[in-house]
């Protein structure tokens, strides 16, 4: 059965989207009027490595089974959609225009899918026994969260690392480490037979090459437990907050090999987290795993390219983390450091914004 899929966010975005369209499915865009533009006469491209090739495979959406558009955030219906994707940074959903659809999803009950590195706060809400109401300082606005039912979302680590290239159009896309995403389940059985649909799809999908068919990386894996996807806050608390520095930033490879020990010990307090709020140790990965891959993470990530850009607001799983620690009566100096650290960076970037 194909499905008709919006995503909001046409940059990660677009990443999910060349996997799906090898089912055929119907994928509408939300992004920018010059994003909007070029994807609907071109389409977009997904630079893919893998294994065993020198060069990537290139993924044109004008040449995949499924359908691809793209438009603005006004004018649309969520309740056209079986399924809504969630791709843009937290911060922006509280942009005019963007606000209004995410409310507009959260009062269709069209099953969502979140492919953020900060859960959504009504995501959150599914883990039992947390006061959730001291969470809302990690959120840019929890306010625009208020109207989901918590079993209408799910979320989707998202594990790949993909960038923009800076030389290149807007609607092309390098995918820089190729893992998995990892989604839970919704609590409904008929919303996960969509997504359990979607990872047959993509597992199914191979791409042409002159040696013939290949099987691509980067697949959907659905989970029954909702602290899979959770897997993701050792990976971004040893490593992606910590490329951030007091004047300047540096690579994720330096993040977490500079002092291995540092990050192995800040890794395995949020993991130890995890397994104190619910998660099953097998749920996630195990720091030798993380700090292998973390060897192939050249650049600095986003959160501390935002930040050196004046951004004054940012992603904060770091924040969300520590303050989920503090409610079981746990610290971690390392992670206090740098929560305290991207604050004086964000408190800057406002003030010189403000000036």
């Amino acid at each position: 059965m194909a499905y008709k899929i919006m995503i909001m966010g046409a940059s990660y975005g677009s990443l999910l989207a060349s996997k799906l369209l090898f089912g055929g499915h119907s994928i509408h865009l939300i992004c920018l009027p010059a994003e909007a533009d070029l994807i609907n006469a071109e389409g977009f491209e997904v630079r893919l490595p893998v294994r065993g090739r020198k060069d990537p495979v290139i993924l044109k959406s004008k040449n995949l089974p499924g359908k691809v558009t793209a438009g603005p955030a006004s004018g649309v219906n969520p309740a056209d959609y079986d399924l809504v994707g969630l791709a843009m940074q937290e911060p922006q959903y509280r942009s005019p225009g963007v606000r209004e659809l995410l409310d507009a999803v959260a009062k269709s009950r069209v099953p969502c899918m979140s492919i953020m590195n900060m859960p959504p706060l009504p995501y959150v809400r599914r883990i039992k026994g947390l006061d959730h109401d001291l969470l809302k300082p990690a959120y840019t606005d929890p306010t625009v969260w208020d109207s989901f039912d918590p079993a209408t979302l799910t979320l989707n680590s998202p594990d790949p690392q993909a960038i923009r290239p800076p030389d290149e159009k807007i609607n092309v896309l390098q995918v820089t480490l190729p893992t998995n995403f990892k989604v839970a389940r919704f609590e409904s059985d008929k919303s996960t037979a969509i997504l359990r649909q979607l990872e047959k799809d993509v597992e199914a999908a191979r791409f042409d090459t002159p040696e013939g068919k290949i099987e691509l990386p980067v697949k959907l894996r659905v989970y029954d437990s909702i602290f899979v996807p959770l897997a993701k806050w050792a990976m971004l608390c040893a490593g992606n907050y910590r490329t951030v520095t007091a004047d300047g930033m540096r690579t994720a490879k330096e993040a977490v090999h500079t002092d291995l020990e540092a990050s192995r010990s800040v890794y395995n307090f949020v993991n130890d987290l995890c397994v104190k709020i619910g998660a099953d140790p097998n749920d996630l990965v195990p720091f030798e795993k993380y700090a292998a891959a973390a060897e192939s993470l050249t650049r600095p990530a986003s959160a501390a390219r935002a930040l050196n850009n004046g951004a004054p607001n940012i992603e904060r799983a770091d924040k969300l983390v520590q303050l989920i620690a503090r409610q079981k009566g746990l610290s971690h100096p390392t992670l206090d450091a740098t929560v305290a650290l991207v604050d004086a960076r964000l408190d800057a970037n406002r003030k010189k914004a403000a000036a």
